[in-house]
């Protein structure tokens, strides 16, 4: 999607979440029996903001979580960890979120903290295996270069490694992050502040207008996330001297 068509989007959601209001007429057909047009019981701003609070933190942590993993298991001391770690990053995808949620609640309470927990679980494998690739399949030239210079472990990895693999560990943070943008929509079921809130408003009042509104702001941002997370990967590529990019993961 070229650029043009992602600021007009990105504009459009803005306006509508500061002044949703003004789109009443927009969505009044598809209310019926006089229910309101738009969703009013909490700010559509204040939602999205916690949403994506919410987003940004779990994949943060299954970032550092998963790159860390990573590393350890492709240095010499680690590889015999990579089975362990793979099981670990494989937790989240064998137990749906959903399940993960009715598990963490008797543990952690209604709230922000079982959903944080789904979604760090369900962001690891991608981050993981990119991770994995990245790393597993740096040009040999280039490590032996890296080595002849009396480079040390840390600074090959710091100065060569990283750089070369971080396009394609941003792939993988790219689909954790917009996958994780959809799935935080269910923290709502467990009180947690998403725009989960509005989808189920919704359909617990027949109300299709707050159906369509939840899943037009969560459909524009990941469609907005995305980009941004592709333009960061094409700079990555550029720094790292690589002229294409062949990515795991969302094209």
């Amino acid at each position: 999607m070229n650029r043009p068509v992602l600021s007009i989007l990105a504009a459009a959601l803005l306006v509508f979440l500061l002044w949703p209001h003004a789109f009443a007429g927009l969505f009044q057909p598809l209310t019926r029996n006089g229910a309101p047009p738009i969703y009013t019981q909490t700010s559509l701003l204040a939602l999205t903001l916690s949403h994506l609070a919410l987003v940004a933190a779990a994949v943060g942590a299954a970032s550092v979580t998963a790159v860390g993993l990573g590393i350890l298991v492709t240095r010499p001391a680690g590889r015999a960890f990579l089975p362990l770690a793979r099981t670990l990053a494989n937790i989240g995808q064998t137990f749906p979120p959903v399940a993960v949620l009715a598990l963490a609640v008797p543990l952690m309470g209604f709230g922000r903290w079982p959903t944080l927990t789904a979604l760090f679980l369900y962001g690891l494998l991608p981050i993981f295996e990119n991770t994995l690739t990245a790393l597993g399949s740096l040009p040999p030239p280039v490590a032996e270069a890296a080595r002849g210079t009396g480079m040390t472990p840390r600074q090959r990895l710091i100065r060569v490694e990283l750089p070369l693999a971080l396009p394609l560990i941003l792939t993988g943070i790219r689909l954790s992050a917009v996958i994780s943008l959809g799935t935080a929509t269910i923290g709502s079921t467990v009180a947690a502040r998403t725009l989960g809130e509005v989808v189920i408003a919704g359909l617990l009042s027949s109300n299709t207008a707050f159906v369509v509104q939840g899943g037009m702001v969560v459909g524009v941002l990941a469609v907005l996330l995305n980009a941004v997370f592709q333009s960061l990967e094409r700079r990555a590529a550029r720094a790292a001297g690589q002229e294409r990019l062949a990515p795991i993961g969302l094209s």
